[in-house]
Parts: C-alpha cells; sequence; structure tokens
C-alpha cells in the first residue's frame, strides 16, 4: 500500500480516472433519486432479492432454495416467476446462487428500523452494491485497458463506460436484474487469468508466488458464477486463454486454475451457509448452459442483439463498426490485446441470442465491457498513425456528444 501511495503510483491519469468514476457514481445516484421521488413497486426484482437475502441473513432459510420460495406465501411477497426472472428446478432457483440475494439485502442490514422501500435512503442502501459493483467493473476496466493500450486507449475506454446507459441502469435501476456483480466477475475472470498465465514465464514456485492472483481468480470466478450459474463457461474459455499464453506451462496452468476454483467453490459453499447437502443439491439442480440454435436461425435475434449494443452505449453505433472494419482491414490491429476482449464479447453475444429471455441479459451486459475495451484498443492504434489528429478529433468529438447526450437525458428523467 505504501508504494502504491507513492508518487509515482499515483499521477495524473489515475486522477483523471477518478474523476470519471466519480462523475459517474454521481450519474447512478442521481438516478437513485429519481426514482425515490418516484417511489417503487413492492412486487419489482430488487425488492423481491432483498427479501430473500433478509431471510437468509436473519436466519431463516437459504435464499433460492425450496424452503426460501415457499416461504413467500407466508411474508406476502409475490413471485417473482410471475415476471419470468426466477425459474425454479424442483424449487431451487436455477439461474443463481444464495450469493446474488445476500449481497443485496446486506445494506439493508444496518437500519434498525423494520426495512421498507418508504424508508429514507432505503434505495441508495438498496442500490449501494451495485454501486460498489460498478465503479470497481469501471476501475478495472480502466486499468485493463491503459495496461493494453496506453493512457489514450484506458481515456477511451472509460469515458464510454461512464456514460453508458446499461452500465448506470443495472447500477441504480430499480427494475434492473442486479447483474452487475456477474458482470464485474466475469470480466476480472478473463484477465486475472491472462496476467497470471503471462507471470508464468518467470521461474518460480507456482502456487506460492501467485497466491493473490490465486485468490483474486477465485473471487472473480465466484462473483460470475455465483450471479449466474451459465456464466461459468468463461472459466473454461479463461483457462483456454491461459493455455494458450504460457503453453510452456501446462501443468501449471491447471494447478492455478484448479486452485482459483477451489477457491471459488469455498465461497460459494459459504454463501450456502456451509449446508453441503443443500449446496449439493443446488448445483446438481442449477442450469450451466442454455444453448437454442432455432434462436440464431432467425434474423430477429441479430437485429434484438445490435438494439441491445446501441442501447447499452450509443457511441457504438459508430465506434464499433469502424473498429470492426479496421480490425479487419489492418494487420497492426490484429494481435492478442485486440482479438482476445472481441473474441469473448462474440462468444458473450452469442450466448445471449441463443437465450433470448433469461440469461441472455446477463449476456449482454457482461458483453459489453469488452466490446468496450476492443473499440478502445482500436481507437488507440489509431492514434499511432500519421492520421492521429483526425482521428482525436473525431474519436474527442464522438465521447463529448455522448457524455452530453447521456448527462441530458439524465436530467430529463427527474
Amino acid at each position: 500500500m505504501l508504494r502504491f501511495l507513492q508518487s509515482r503510483a499515483i499521477g495524473g491519469p489515475q486522477f483523471l480516472a477518478a474523476g470519471l468514476l466519480l462523475i459517474y457514481l454521481l450519474e447512478c445516484v442521481w438516478l437513485v433519486r429519481v426514482q425515490t421521488l418516484h417511489g417503487a413497486r413492492t412486487d419489482s426484482d430488487q425488492v423481491l432479492r432483498i427479501e430473500y437475502g433478509l431471510q437468509q441473513w436473519k436466519g431463516g432459510p437459504v435464499a433460492g432454495t425450496p424452503e426460501s420460495l415457499r416461504a413467500e406465501a407466508a411474508t406476502g411477497v409475490p413471485s417473482a416467476a410471475r415476471s419470468g426472472h426466477l425459474r425454479a428446478r424442483d424449487g431451487f432457483d436455477e439461474d443463481r446462487s444464495p450469493l446474488y440475494y445476500l449481497t443485496a439485502a446486506a445494506p439493508i442490514l444496518i437500519r434498525p428500523a423494520p426495512w421498507t422501500p418508504s424508508l429514507p435512503l432505503w434505495h441508495l442502501l438498496a442500490a449501494a452494491p451495485y454501486l460498489f459493483f460498478g465503479v470497481m467493473l469501471g476501475g478495472s476496466l480502466w486499468y485493463v485497458a491503459r495496461r493494453l493500450y496506453g493512457n489514450a486507449g484506458g481515456y477511451i475506454a472509460l469515458t464510454l463506460y461512464c456514460f453508458s446507459p446499461a452500465m448506470i441502469v443495472s447500477v441504480a435501476g430499480a427494475q434492473s436484474l442486479g447483474e452487475m456483480g456477474g458482470a464485474w466477475g466475469a470480466f476480472g475472470a478473463i484477465w486475472t487469468a491472462i496476467a497470471v498465465a503471462h507471470t508464468l514465464y518467470a521461474p518460480r514456485e507456482v502456487v506460492l508466488w501467485n497466491w493473490r492472483r490465486i485468490l483474486l481468480l477465485g473471487l472473480s470466478i465466484a462473483l460470475a458464477v455465483g450471479n449466474q450459474f451459465s456464466l461459468a463457461v468463461l472459466t473454461v474459455v479463461a483457462l483456454l486463454l491461459m493455455l494458450w499464453v504460457a503453453p510452456v506451462r501446462k501443468g501449471a496452468v491447471f494447478v492455478i486454475w484448479g486452485a482459483a476454483w477451489a477457491v471459488a467453490l469455498g465461497l460459494l459453499l459459504s454463501a450456502y451457509f456451509f449446508k453441503w447437502g443443500l449446496f449439493w443439491h443446488a448445483m446438481e439442480r442449477a442450469r450451466w448452459l442454455e444453448f437454442d440454435l432455432r434462436s440464431l436461425a432467425v434474423s430477429v435475434s441479430y437485429r434484438h442483439m445490435a438494439e441491445e449494443i446501441v442501447r447499452g452505449s450509443p457511441p457504438l453505433i459508430l465506434a464499433l463498426p469502424v473498429a470492426l472494419a479496421v480490425f479487419a482491414a489492418w494487420k497492426r490491429a490484429r494481435y492478442f490485446g485486440n482479438a482476445a476482449p472481441l473474441g469473448i464479447a462474440v462468444l458473450l453475444l452469442i450466448l445471449a441470442m441463443a437465450a433470448p429471455l433469461f440469461p441472455g441479459q446477463g449476456f449482454h451486459l457482461a458483453a459489453l465491457p469488452f466490446l468496450i475495451v476492443f473499440v478502445a484498443g482500436v481507437c488507440a492504434d489509431l492514434l499511432e498513425t500519421q492520421r492521429g489528429v483526425l482521428v482525436l478529433a473525431a474519436v474527442s468529438g464522438l465521447l463529448i456528444a455522448s457524455a452530453f447526450w447521456n448527462i441530458l437525458e439524465l436530467a430529463r428523467a427527474r
């Protein structure tokens, strides 16, 4: 920590990134305030997941299990299954672990009075975990983009993120599905795995030297899988990327990947309050992957995918086609730092189209940061060409216009 606080560790780039993240946080808090003024529905997904989580925190049944879902009859809380956001198999939530519900309910525990959406600051407390996830995902995205593409790439990626309607609504929206934890976990799992693989070229002891990265990778896996079981597919992708990056140390890759999964399973088990039988039955009934090939054969799936991308980040309607064209035509842009985020984003979008309802929304949200990193990488490459000044003007104009449009829309929401 002392080394991090030294002047060389923190400078202009860090302060500028912190300023952008502060603006992002203020945008989210503004939207929370707007929702507070407009009131909240008592049958929203947000209220439901908090109710299930509070039951478990207070010694009741484990969230997302048969006893928990039957308890709604006693509490008077309507079933989320009516809106299609909670799918049960033999009484178990087949898409999420109790971690999803415990995280949502944790901030409400600090209130001494009985919780209710009508209380002051309730909406801010309810959004607190997702505000944290949103800021951390933004910081992680900036760190990755800056390491890959330099300061310019980091600023482009973070600006696109901070003024992305999807990243604001998913954090602060009372009707959102609370999937920012899964999106941060998915992003962290991929890039932490790649970072760990790069360290394997040094002649050091595998597990002991990398124990911090193993814990971080395990935490990322637990966040991703705990919030959406089907995101576990990315851990297989992470393993393949690790083997590609460090092919000469395949044994070390499998040891680290297995150790990270052990950490993740321990964290997931703790979300079940170490009830082994319940944990085992839940894992048996989890829906690890949903893939309908018929959805890929209809044009409406591709149109819906394009609409989700544009709604998630309007500047991508211009930036993404240009970045794809440059990537295809320019050999210099086709390197691992650009290809990896594009490949992951394409995979997630295919999975989203193959599961158009749920968990498709989670895949769309998880894909957006990877698309942003890819676009930032191609733009950073173009800035280093002879037409760099022209590219800088075009990118700056697009980012500034996006920021003003986003802030204007938030102001109208009041």
